[in-house]
């Protein structure tokens, strides 16, 4: 039994974080992608240096942004200002399923690269925009990067406390989700294609991804009219849900809701026994009117001991819930994590072995897999596939002495 979108095959033409991500994430399922390169100057992350003043070049020309964003995958570079390069766009658009792109508004059109014009070559392909703004309204023809997404949809506001200003999330949070919801959009969209025998164009933003991701609190907040925004550790509703410090700096993180039902159990494993009948704590409404001073005496208490001692503690004690608060360097070593293969070991062909991101998703019989995890240098596989769609090694010769190739 193969994977799930084997013998689909995905063009993508796209750049930097949001359109590459949707592409490798079909590529895990299975999809052939191809991407497709500016000649001259490729994929312009590429070319970024720094990222938060972490430098991204690795050995052998290799680099971390693009290598991260841009796996499983074959590459072909091409003049697109050319009207041969767009001739071998137009032929690969007949061999294919699926066209992912995120360059700003108008840049399609004017390469003749839009959904009108492929749909012509190819009526059931699907066409992918990833976009900032969606593709109606008063600005939906400006561009857009990831914090653009963050700022616009209210996470910014969120993830701070009233007192201190927005927040900027860092790791590309807006590209991610949108990269998930357009890749969601693609299956779909393939669906309704093997259903309905139609191709289409579909869209997922910056804006409305972020939006999504926030369904539950945006949902509440229109009902209520009321917005949410994040409190202080100090001033927890419920203290059984919140984190606290241990003895040797690690932080853990309880995560009781129904916090009565812990309680009891609570205050014995903390050896606190004398503080579950304080009429200060007795019951949750108790405890959130008198919840700083509570989160206080949890603070002494936990920093009494390691994060290991009271994870044995709290592990023998009763069905509690808690968990360790990690860095992202501590995951590549986090049993849950190698053990569903969240992070994987790859022997990567010029960097030796390195860790990676696995798929999230589990399958019991069609499983996926990031099966060519190199990002592709400029071009690396460009007669490769131009062989594949019908162009002889004389035509191949021809566009490289045109400059196509």
């Amino acid at each position: 039994m193969g994977m799930p979108l084997e013998e689909i095959r995905v063009i993508d033409w796209t750049i930097w974080q949001f359109g590459p991500v949707c592409s490798g994430l079909l590529g895990d399922l299975g999809a052939d992608v191809i991407k497709i390169e500016q000649r001259a100057t490729g994929d312009p992350s590429r070319g970024n240096r720094f990222i938060k003043g972490r430098p991204m070049a690795l050995s052998a020309g290799r680099h971390a942004f693009f290598e991260t964003n841009n796996w499983n995958r074959r590459g072909l570079a091409v003049d697109l200002t050319k009207e041969a390069g767009k001739e071998i766009i137009y032929r690969l658009v007949e061999r294919s399923d699926v066209f992912v792109q995120n360059f700003r508004p108008g840049v399609a059109r004017r390469l003749a690269l839009d959904y009108d014009t492929l749909s012509q070559y190819n009526p059931q392909l699907i066409y992918a925009t990833a976009s900032g703004y969606g593709l109606k309204g008063p600005e939906s023809d400006k561009p857009s990067f990831d914090y653009m997404g963050l700022a616009r949809s209210g996470i910014m506001t969120a993830m701070c406390t009233s007192d201190i200003a927005p927040i900027e999330i860092d790791g590309g949070l807006a590209d991610q989700m949108g990269a998930i919801m357009l890749a969601y959009g693609v299956l779909a969209a393939l669906i309704a294609r093997e259903r309905y025998g139609v191709g289409q164009e579909i869209d997922a933003s910056h804006l409305g991804s972020m939006i999504a991701l926030q369904a539950c609190h945006i949902g509440i907040s229109l009902l209520i009219n009321q917005d949410f925004q994040l409190l202080p550790r100090s001033s927890a509703q419920n203290p059984l849900w919140n984190h606290y410090q241990c003895r040797d700096g690690r932080w853990i993180t309880l995560a009781m809701i129904q916090a009565d039902r812990y309680w009891h159990d609570f205050c014995r494993a903390l050896s606190i026994e004398h503080l579950e009948k304080d009429p200060r704590f007795e019951n949750i409404d108790k405890r959130r009117e008198n919840r700083s001073e509570l989160i206080s005496i949890l603070d002494k208490v936990f920093a009494t001991k390691t994060y290991e001692q009271w994870a044995k503690i709290l592990q023998e004690s009763g069905d509690f819930i808690f968990t360790p608060v990690q860095n992202r360097l501590e995951l590549a070593s986090d049993p849950q994590v190698i053990e569903n293969e969240y992070i994987t070991e790859y022997d990567h062909p010029a960097l030796g072995k390195i860790k990676v991101i696995g798929c999230p998703v589990k399958f019991s019989k069609t499983p996926a897999a990031t099966r060519r995890l190199p990002a592709p240098e400029l071009g690396q596989h460009t007669e490769e596939i131009l062989l594949e769609i019908g162009y002889t090694w004389d035509d191949i010769a021809k566009l490289g002495e045109e400059e196509v190739l």
